[in-house]
């Protein structure tokens, strides 16, 4: 048993009983505070609380009820829950968080020798409460979400129906941080690889690099670190997510084709674009030209091109910097000197490339976003042509025979974001995943109260590590 850092116990206890499990909420909260807060408030969505503090827990007992029918365990689950002042701004903040509050390994029964589970799972596995006295599951929300200085005048929306509007829905982060307590993520230190007491997860056994063909648990600690941050190439190599996937996930990935020359020929990772048309199949193909302003030839496009710079990408697809102005008053400028499409080099390092924001209904060609890295690769293979009077060529489209959120292969990405998010790498699905799942690092408006397929796939991968 390895003990993580443990907290004061319950001041009130409440539960409710499912077919397949029992899940707990153990209220950790003082009085007048979090599940305690009296302040009277009108039912919402199903939810017929009528303080605040009943509305939470109503809340948390709408997302227990949700894993309690899905997960199978003869042992009830106890979350230890409290509502804190979290990290937050008008413009970001920490919703929740949540984990194992011990983990075991080598314990009679266990799936895999020399892995860590969280305390949940393994009392599952075992038939019996491993240590009576502690919770399973450490759970944390944002007390100050929607009062000022913290996405002030959005609230979480604490209706159970998810007609959550512009608002947080506060049963959809249950269910996603619920997940973690799970077992929905690595005990391994993400940011140095380094092992939990020298014992890898059960999480490592399935977690593949595709560039070195190893699983974390077969890696020593920097191996680890690296592979924290390859992104499109840290996936998940287990069958009942695989499996999974094909029925969750939207045949299609965009992506960008370099077809020539040679040394850079291959598939790069792009963000698309709010506006103007979505990428198709067999998509956009045409000669790839860098704009370049005069003066000061930045190669942004915030000005309208010269007619030399006009003639040089007429026809083609224009390389554009980020930098200075919109993404639409760059792509904009591109189209009116004709370009057909555009391919926006970030001016940050780091991946996966973001998504193009803004909007512009007279943008009618299509528009990528490349990092800077793969843009400064493109850019010099672009200038070694140009000496020798030929181009690069390149394809904006979609590979229909890869699924949004997996590798060719069909085994769905990891978030292996460059740099590292503590907190974030590696413990949830890449962001690439359409439609988007609810184990991705950041919540999103379009989610169901949904765990498993054909909508989800959170649950078979709880299912590969031994649910």
């Amino acid at each position: 048993m390895n003990k993580l850092p443990t907290f004061l116990l319950a001041l009130l206890l409440c539960s409710n009983s499912w077919a397949a499990a029992t899940i707990t909420i153990v209220n950790g909260d003082p009085a007048g505070v979090g599940f305690n807060d009296p302040t009277p408030v009108a039912p919402v969505g199903g939810n017929t609380g009528i303080t605040l503090g009943a509305q939470r827990l109503n809340a948390f007992q709408a997302a227990a009820s949700k894993w309690g029918e899905t997960l199978d365990s003869d042992v009830p689950i106890r979350v230890l829950a409290t509502w804190d002042a979290l990290p937050c701004t008008d413009s970001a903040a920490v919703l929740g968080s949540a984990g194992a509050l011990e983990v075991f390994s080598d314990f009679p029964g266990a799936p895999q020798a020399n892995a860590w589970f969280g305390k949940a799972e393994t009392n599952k596995l075992i038939g019996f409460d491993a240590d009576p006295d502690t919770p399973d599951i450490r759970a944390r929300f944002n007390v100050n979400l929607g009062q000022p200085g913290c996405f002030t005048g959005s609230p979480f929306y604490l209706g159970l129906d998810n007609n959550h509007g512009p608002n947080t829905d506060l049963v959809t982060v249950l269910l996603h941080e619920f997940a973690h307590g799970l077992g929905f993520q690595t005990y391994t230190d993400d940011e140095t690889g380094e092992l939990l007491a020298g014992v890898p997860s059960i999480w490592d056994y399935f977690l593949l690099d595709t560039t070195t063909g190893k699983v974390w648990k077969d890696m020593n600690d920097a191996e680890r670190a690296a592979s924290a941050i390859k992104s499109g190439k840290l996936v998940w190599n287990g069958m009942q997510v695989t499996n999974a996937a094909r029925l969750v996930l939207q045949a299609g990935t965009p992506i960008l084709t370099v077809l020539t020359p040679p040394e850079v020929a291959g598939v790069y990772q792009v963000g698309t674009a709010a506006f103007g048309p979505p990428l198709g199949s067999p998509g956009l193909t045409g000669e790839v030209m860098p704009v370049v302003d005069t003066p000061p030839d930045l190669g942004l496009a915030c000005t309208p091109l010269s007619d030399l710079n006009m003639r040089a990408v007429r026809g083609k697809i224009a390389m554009i910097d980020r930098g200075a102005c919109t993404f639409v008053f760059k792509i904009r400028n591109a189209q009116e000197a004709g370009a057909i499409g555009t391919i926006v080099v970030d001016n940050v390092a780091g991946a996966p490339p973001p998504g193009i924001g803004g909007s512009d209904p007279g943008i009618v060609i299509p528009a990528v976003r490349i990092t800077l890295e793969d843009g400064q690769t493109l850019k010099q293979a672009i200038a070694r042509r140009t000496r020798t009077h030929s181009g690069m060529y390149a394809n904006l489209g979609i590979n229909l025979g890869v699924r949004a959120g997996a590798d060719p292969l069909g085994r769905v990405l990891m978030y292996a974001p460059r740099p590292n998010q503590p907190g974030s790498s590696v413990s949830h699905y890449d962001t690439s995943a359409t439609p988007n799942q609810l184990m991705e690092p950041a919540i999103n408006a379009d989610l169901r109260h949904e765990l498993g397929p054909p909508f989800d796939l959170t649950y078979p991968l709880l299912k590969d590590i031994g649910w």
